[in-house]
């Protein structure tokens, strides 16, 4: 499988105080695919969707050691500016999170941000990025109303819409999916297909259904340490590590 790489992982370490929960990760992350990392709980999948973003940077007592390239940008150098960092990533977490406000201005709160003021600009924002994550037609006629009166799973589309909103290049989910209901979870599954043509998506996900529904590549992490890394078929079908064979079967979880 042959692929351009968007972030490069190079001999990094992470520890909370004495805990060592990253050991020595060196990977490429593809371009514009659909990346799974998978792991029992416990294994360091959102310390290394965190690092990312950055947002390790918010526990107290975190380390650090190696280098996380973005575009070929070292993005824990001293230098680095964190905010346009972030900027890059559209976070989805596990529970959405809508801001305390309209449905609309959830959406326009962080192109107003990056300096969008204009209000027919900010409409057109809206409407693409609603309807972008398939949510438009359900509330089109309700975009002042609060984003709280929203069922859980419109809420997690809307978080998706919000963060699309700043134009990022990469697509973070940590078990996006996990407080779903079924249909939810499908509509957000169907989302993440269509949006791999121009985003590089990074899911963390327990369930291995989704996995091997979504996946084009695969990163095994056991204990902070990186096991094995692939082509989705070959990793999910025919994985070379014992380890990997056990945890896919079920016999370590």
């Amino acid at each position: 499988m042959e692929f351009t790489t968007h972030i490069s992982v190079q001999n990094f370490n992470v520890f909370y105080g004495s805990q060592q929960a990253l050991k020595d990760i060196t990977i490429d992350i593809p371009d514009k695919k659909i990346i799974v990392i998978i792991g029992p709980s416990g294994c360091g999948k959102t310390t290394l969707l965190r690092s990312f973003n950055r947002l390790i940077d918010t526990t107290e007592g975190v380390k650090v050691r190696g280098k996380v390239l973005v575009d070929g940008e070292d993005i824990f150098d001293p230098a680095a500016e964190v905010t346009r960092i972030r900027k890059k990533m559209g976070l989805l977490s596990q529970h959405p999170y809508p801001l305390p406000m309209s449905i609309y201005d959830n959406i326009a709160y962080g192109p107003r941000i990056h300096g969008t003021k204009n209000k027919k600009a900010l409409d057109g924002i809206v409407e693409h990025y609603l309807k972008v994550s398939s949510l438009w037609d359900e509330v089109k006629d309700r975009l002042h109303s609060p984003a709280s009166r929203l069922s859980v799973g419109q809420q997690q589309r809307l978080c998706l819409a919000r963060g699309l909103a700043v134009e990022p290049e990469i697509i973070l989910a940590d078990e996006p999916t996990s407080a779903l209901d079924p249909k939810s979870s499908r509509r957000i599954e169907e989302t993440f297909m269509r949006l791999k043509q121009r985003y590089t998506i990074i899911i963390v996900t327990h369930i291995l259904r989704q996995a091997k529904r979504l996946a084009d590549y695969v990163v095994f992490l056991y204990l902070g340490e990186l096991i094995e890394h692939g082509p989705a078929k070959e990793i999910l079908e025919n994985p070379r590590q014992e380890m990997t064979k056990e945890y896919i079967s079920g016999a370590i979880s």
